[in-house]
This record gives structure tokens, C-alpha cells and sequence, in this order.
């Protein structure tokens, strides 16, 4: 492996580098600030010595720089100029780029994101001191309880030698000649060891349970904790925004006030990765199109700076980035306008209301710019955010209004994020719902029950809403469980209204981190994810709309179509391959039957009506080439459509299925268990 001199370097630049920027921006809002410009002179110190010590001149040279801009102002307390804070930037881009030409080796992986990524590297290896501080404190008072449990342990030892004791004191032979011990003397004893090996035993026994129960607390805490340093906090992004967003300001002439809300918010740093090219061409596009100049603002009746608030928000399993200006809004005929000039949609554009209009000005590719600019006037900015959106499977919505300002909405779906949830129990099985989706828990009689022809309802706040067993979802074969006993049920507020779940019991709250689940792993709708328990256990976490709908559908009486259909034919060699296909076909509803080569498949073919045949290609024997070919051949057997399902890739595999008749090709590994069932459903139905 190639050596890296710039290994650690690099990292703790970067670091470095985002916390100046920071500082840099806190110190432009408030310049007298004696503390922060020496806290700058420490950071741009300790990358001046970094530098020099692998041999980085230009970095170092630019840190001394720094550290010469700054100096008069502890020297001599007053407020840094708006020219220096500009000169303090420009060297800080410098050694910006200075720390991103200090690639590694070409078989080494960089832990931190390239600045090619992000603009400003997000934190992903090293964490807050304060969470590093909590892990550590939660190993050492576990290490300390757990020392204590096993010196509660050296007791038993003494609980052993009085049990030999007892014992042998109650098995004592009488032999002839012996002295007989005074009446009762005998049994005293022996109950008076009983009685000290009871006290041994029960103090044992405290102190175990006492241990134990502590130990269990304090690393259920420790696996909190450090579950929390794979999330990285919403407030990461808006060193590099509010940058964005003075340096376009000051490009342009402009004043702005650049705010972030819900900094707190923890999410997954590929998340975070992925989202903020898209939030800085936001704040570009409200600085370039609806923030107006100072005098045309003033003359507007509004304050001289213009105001850009990006707010960060969790509802329930997806998370929300709102960003609103306070500037003119987005012109609506001029979109139209424009749209009509970019060809093709003259009639179509005359007649657009204004969410179509936004709808096609969040498509890309029209610009209201009457000239192009490096921030605007080529109109592909929008198409980042799309781009963005269409990755993450989320959704983009715009409101504007003239002369008030415009919002956009960006929504997406959580793939990893911290959740305070209520755990509850049903059947057994332990599940958690997110708790902003929880308005109470109820103790429900059976007269308090309305049973309709849709179903068992309760009126909650005045409105009929429908019951739904929780065994009934996440149980296949839960017994039937109607309102004819005493239920706990948990309401729970979804999109689409409410519905009350039954369940056995509610085990509490507890603050947990929300997973996705694997790709191949089919799931109801009503499953949001995964967490951990401490032992590792995966347990599930309930989606709120999911619950309501099912609730809903259930009330209604809706189910999916059930329809007689033959079997598939999964003909593979592989167990493993064979029983990850049966399952996903079986778990999507299709009737399942398999086979362990192409001539028993054959044999089966003969005797029963398949509608697909889903064939490996490598297979002692006959191959999956030459199984079709027997089939397309055979006039039974011909019409029933196949797919090869093979590891491999290459142009003359692919042409050769083409060639014996196989409808589709896939390659196993890039199986993709959507695309598989479309596929499927395309051919079967």
C-alpha cells in the first residue's frame, strides 16, 4: 500500500478549516468580539504549525497571513472591517484549495468527503468532545458496576460452604456407641445455618439484581451515545450556506441575513452529503432571483437586508429542509414567458395556472435571467435540487407569493436518524412508534366499542375512528381479537387521519436510532425500520401513516384482488438462491414451486400449468439455455414466458437469452428486488 504523509493532516486541516470559516462568519456579526478573535489566532496557529510540520509551505504561509490580519484586534479591541473580514475569506479559500489538492495514494480511501463533495467537508470523523466525553463516562461508571457486581459474586462461595454444611449436618449417620446430642441440638444447628445461608443468599441476590439492572442502564446509554456519533447534527450545513449566502450577497450588492433553524436535528451524514449541493443552489437562486437590492427593498417598505432561513425539522420517518426568503417572489409570467420562448409549449404555457408553472420551473432547463451570469441566467440551477430530490426518493414543493417572498420544501424519506419513540408489546412481539405521532394512550371496555359492517370503531375527540389489533399486522396467522375484552390501545395521528391500536402493553419511552431496512427485506407498509436493542436484537419501528391506512383499509373493507393463478417455477441449483426467490415472489402473493435442475424442471413442467419459469443459467446438467430452448420447442410449454437469472454479465450471455427466447436477463449481482417483481408482474400479472 502506497504511503499517505498526508493521512492525519488532511483530516485535521479540514477540521480546522471549518471551524475558522465558522468563527470567521460569527465574528462578521459580531465584530467586537475579543474572545472569538483570539479563539481564530489559536486555530489559524495550530494549521500554521501543522503545515510546517509536513512540509505544506503555501498553507502555512497563508495560516501566518491570518494570523497577521487578525493580531491587531487582540492587540487593540475594536470591530474587524468588512474589507478584512473579506481578505480573512479569501485566504481561507486559498487554503481551501491547497488542503484539496493533497489527494491520497490511489488505493487508499480518504475517510472525510472530498471538498469535490461537499464545499465545506462535513464532520465525519472525529466527534463532538462533549459525546465523545459521554461514551467515555458511561464506560468507565459500567466498568465500576460491574467490578462491584463481581465482588457481590465472591459471596457465593460462602453460600457454598454453608450448604455442604447443612447438608452434612442433616445426613450425619447415628452410629452405636456415639453420644446422642441433646434433643434438639442437632436440628438447632442445622436451622441456624439454614437461616444464615437464607441472609448470604438474599444479599447475594440484591446486590446482583441492583448491579445488573445499573449495568443494563448504563450500556443501553453507552450504545445510545455512540449510535448518536454515526449521526451528524443538522447545523454541519450552515457554515457552508450562510458563506454561500454572504459571498453572492456581496457579489451582487446586496445585504442579507443568512439564519439556520433546527441545528439539533441529527441525520446520516450520506443524507447530509447528498443534500447540500441542492440547499446551496437554494440559497444562490434567493440571493440571484428574489432578494432585492438595498434601495429597491427600502423603497418596497421592507428592511434594508434581505433574509434567507433554511429550517430544519423530523416528521415522524422522513426529514424536512424548508427554505424561505423574504424577497420579491418568483415572477410568474415571466416563467411563462420564458417557457413560451424555450419552444414547444406556447399554447400549453398560455394556459398554466401558477402551480404548473412552478411545477415546470422546477423541471430546469428555463431562466428568467435576462443574462447569464456565474450565479444565474443558464436555468440548470433547479436542476441540482431535482436531481437531489429524484436520489434521496424524496419531493420538492415551491410556494411564492409577489412581492412576500418564495419557499421551497424539500421532504425525504429517513435512512438513518435518532427518534424519541414509545415501545409496546403485542403478542409478544416488541415494537416502537415515533412519539410526535402518539396523542395518548387509552384503556378501552368492551361497551366502549361500536362495531359498524367496517369494522370496530371507538370515538376519540368526537370523531368515529377505526380500531386495528396490533397482532392483526404484525402477526400472518394472529388469531381473529375482536372488542369483546378490555383493551390498551395506543392513538396514533397520521397523514390521513387517526386510528387506535390495540396492544398488550406499553413498555415506555425510549430515544433509539431508526435503520433501514436491507434492500431484499420485504416489508409491510407499517414498518418505518429497524432499531437495536442491547443485546443487538433488531426490533421494528411502526410508521404512523402505515398504521392509519392499514387501519383504514381494514375498516373499509379493502384487500387486494385475489386472483387464481399457476405457480412460478424457480429452478435453480442453489438453496440459497432458490429460497431468497421463493421467498420475495411469496411474500408479493405468487403461488411458488421449485425445482433443483433443468430436467426436474422438465419433469415438473409436464405435470403442472406454470405462468413463468424463473431459470438459473449455470446448472450441473442441462443449462438454463438450453431448458429454454426445450420449452420453446415444446407446443405445451411454449407460451410461458422465462427469466435467466445468472452471475453472468457478459454481451454473449446477454445474447444468448435474447436468442433462446428468455423475456428478461438478470444479473445477481446487481439483483434489485423492485425492478425483479416488476418484472414479474409485467410477465404474470
Amino acid at each position: 500500500m502506497a504511503h499517505d504523509p498526508y493521512k492525519y493532516f488532511r483530516v485535521e486541516a479540514r477540521e480546522l478549516l471549518d471551524q475558522l470559516g465558522k468563527g470567521v462568519l460569527d465574528l462578521e456579526k459580531s465584530p467586537s468580539a475579543p474572545e472569538l478573535v483570539a479563539r481564530l489566532l489559536r486555530l489559524a496557529h495550530t494549521l500554521k504549525g501543522a503545515a510546517r510540520v509536513v512540509k505544506q509551505r503555501e498553507i502555512a504561509d497563508n495560516s501566518h497571513a491570518l494570523e497577521d490580519v487578525l493580531a491587531p484586534y487582540r492587540e487593540m479591541p475594536g470591530p474587524v472591517s468588512h474589507d478584512q473580514i473579506g481578505i480573512i475569506l479569501k485566504l481561507l479559500d486559498g487554503i481551501g484549495k491547497c488542503i484539496a489538492s493533497l489527494a491520497p495514494p490511489p488505493d487508499q480511501i480518504d475517510t472525510l468527503p472530498s471538498p469535490q463533495q461537499v464545499e465545506v467537508p462535513l464532520r465525519t470523523v472525529r466527534a463532538d468532545i462533549a459525546e465523545v466525553d459521554e461514551l467515555l463516562d458511561g464506560v468507565a461508571e459500567a466498568h465500576t458496576q460491574l467490578s462491584s457486581v463481581q465482588r457481590s459474586l465472591g459471596g457465593l462461595e460462602r453460600a457454598r460452604h454453608l450448604v455442604d454444611l447443612v447438608s452434612k449436618q442433616l445426613a450425619a449417620p447415628r452410629t452405636r456407641g456415639a453420644e446422642r446430642p441433646r434433643n434438639g441440638e442437632s436440628g438447632d444447628k442445622a436451622h441456624s445455618l439454614v437461616e444464615e445461608l437464607e441472609g448470604v443468599i438474599g444479599t447475594i441476590d440484591r446486590n446482583l439484581t441492583s448491579g445488573l439492572e445499573q449495568v443494563d442502564r448504563e450500556l443501553r446509554q453507552i450504545r445510545e451515545a455512540a449510535e448518536r456519533l454515526r449521526l451528524l447534527p443538522a447545523s454541519s450545513l450552515f457554515s457552508s450556506l450562510e458563506r454561500t449566502a454572504r459571498d453572492i450577497a456581496q457579489a451582487q450588492g446586496k445585504r442579507v441575513v443568512f439564519e439556520g433553524r433546527g441545528g439539533d436535528v441529527r441525520l446520516d451524514a450520506h443524507v447530509l452529503g447528498e443534500i447540500q449541493p441542492a440547499l446551496v443552489q437554494i440559497v444562490r437562486n434567493a440571493l440571484a432571483h428574489g432578494i432585492e437590492s438595498e434601495s429597491d427593498r427600502i423603497a418596497a417598505g421592507k428592511s434594508p437586508e434581505g433574509r434567507v432561513v433554511l429550517e430544519v425539522s423530523q416528521r415522524r420517518r422522513r426529514v424536512v429542509f424548508v427554505c424561505r426568503d423574504d424577497g420579491r417572489g418568483v415572477d410568474l409570467e415571466a416563467v411563462r414567458r420564458a417557457a413560451q420562448r424555450k419552444g414547444g409549449l406556447s399554447k400549453e404555457a398560455h394556459a398554466m395556472g401558477s402551480e404548473e408553472l412552478l411545477r415546470l420551473l422546477l423541471g430546469g432547463g428555463i431562466s428568467t435571467s435576462g443574462t447569464v451570469t456565474e450565479v444565474s441566467g443558464r436555468g440548470i440551477g433547479l436542476d441540482v435540487v431535482r436531481e437531489a430530490v429524484e436520489r434521496l426518493g424524496g419531493e420538492v414543493a415551491v410556494r411564492t407569493e409577489l412581492g412576500r417572498g418564495t419557499t421551497l420544501e424539500l421532504t425525504f424519506p429517513l435512512s438513518l436518524a435518532s427518534l424519541e419513540t414509545l415501545a409496546i408489546e403485542a403478542s409478544g412481539i416488541a415494537a416502537t412508534i415515533p412519539l410526535d405521532a402518539v396523542r395518548r394512550s387509552v384503556r378501552l371496555a368492551p361497551e366502549e366499542f361500536a362495531r359498524t359492517a367496517q369494522g370496530d370503531t371507538i370515538v376519540y375527540e368526537g370523531k368515529v375512528i377505526p380500531f386495528l389489533p396490533l397482532a392483526r399486522i404484525v402477526l400472518a396467522n394472529a388469531p381473529p381479537a375482536g372488542a369483546a375484552r378490555h383493551w390498551s390501545a395506543v392513538i396514533v395521528e397520521g397523514t390521513n387521519g387517526f386510528a387506535a391500536v390495540g396492544v398488550d402493553r406499553l413498555l415506555g419511552t425510549t430515544n433509539l436510532v431508526l435503520h433501514p431496512l436491507p434492500e431484499l427485506a420485504h416489508a409491510a407498509a407499517v414498518v418505518a425500520g429497524a432499531s437495536f436493542d442491547a443485546q443487538g436484537t433488531p426490533q421494528i419501528v411502526l410508521d404512523p401513516d402505515g398504521l392509519v391506512a392499514e387501519a383504514q383499509r381494514e375498516r373499509t373493507g379493502e384487500s387486494q384482488p385475489q386472483t387464481t393463478r399457476p405457480p412460478i417455477l424457480v429452478i435453480d441449483d442453489s438453496l440459497t438462491t432458490r429460497m431468497l426467490e421463493q421467498s420475495i415472489l411469496e411474500s408479493a402473493g405468487y403461488l411458488v414451486e421449485i425445482a433443483t435442475s433443468g430436467e426436474d424442471a422438465l419433469e415438473k413442467a409436464s405435470q403442472t400449468r406454470y405462468s413463468l419459469f424463473l431459470v438459473d443459467v449455470e446448472m450441473p446438467g442441462m443449462d438454463g439455455f438450453t431448458f429454454i430452448e426445450r420449452t420453446r420447442s415444446d407446443p405445451d410449454l411454449r407460451e410461458i414466458p422465462s427469466i435467466l437469472v445468472s452471475s453472468r454479465d457478459s454481451p454473449e450471455d446477454h445474447s444468448r437469452g435474447r436468442e433462446v427466447g428468455a423475456q428478461a436477463y438478470i444479473v445477481k449481482g446487481e439483483f434489485n428486488q423492485g425492478k425483479f417483481l416488476e418484472r414479474v408482474l409485467k410477465l404474470v400479472g
